[in-house]
């Protein structure tokens, strides 16, 4: 379980192909904190850290993690957004994310403001029952709350800290996918009021 706050932007340094799979090795300032079968979230996807030293640690991104994920399209000296996982008693600062990507978006536009930047991301229908207005939504690993909803896309306001501190400054531009994970808590009630109409009218 995550919170969606990045604690650290590494960045890529090596990709090895697994024939299927990918292993990617990442510097990070948190790397000798790391141990081997530890959970981290990398770009919002939760991956496991088969290696780890001084400098760097790795994780292997399966068939599956690649064909949900934008970690196809990485490449070396890439950035990556980083988040060890959440601490039982530990402080929320986000919201509950479990690192488990739904889809991948693509943003579509890009609007300065005096004091943000909004970003407006498309995404595939399916997913637009798991929106509201000023909802939860993790972006490539980044927490964010909905600013407007529109017909299959999406926009969030990035303040100046969050721009300089996680890779929507270097990644997020016209045209780049993107990670996301819809609110939990969210698909749960979906879900749960999905299931009592079905078992309504089957009555």
């Amino acid at each position: 379980m995550f919170t969606g706050i990045v604690k650290d932007v590494g960045q890529i340094t090596e990709i090895e192909d697994l024939g299927g799979g990918i292993r990617f090795t990442i510097r990070s300032r948190f790397a000798p904190e790391l141990s081997i079968d530890e959970s981290i979230s990398v770009n919002g996807a939760c991956q496991t850290v088969v290696a780890a030293d001084d400098e760097t640690f790795a994780v292997d991104s399966i068939e599956e993690t690649l064909r949900k994920t934008t970690f196809s399209t990485l490449s070396v000296g890439d950035p990556v957004n980083l988040e060890r996982p959440l601490k039982a008693g530990g402080r929320l600062d986000g919201h509950f994310v479990q690192g488990h990507v739904d889809a991948t978006g693509t943003i579509t536009e890009v609007e300065r403001e005096d004091t943000d930047w909004l970003y407006t991301v498309s995404f595939p229908d399916a997913f637009q029952r798991y929106l509201i207005p000023v909802g939860s939504i993790t972006i490539d690993g980044i927490s964010l709350t909905v600013a407007r909803i529109g017909e299959g896309t999406l926009t969030v306001a990035i303040i100046p800290h969050t721009y300089e501190h996680t890779i929507v400054s270097d990644a997020w531009t016209e045209g780049a996918a993107v990670n996301l994970e819809f609110d939990m808590l969210g698909k749960y009630v979906v879900g749960f009021m999905e299931e009592k109409e079905r078992a309504e009218t089957d009555l």
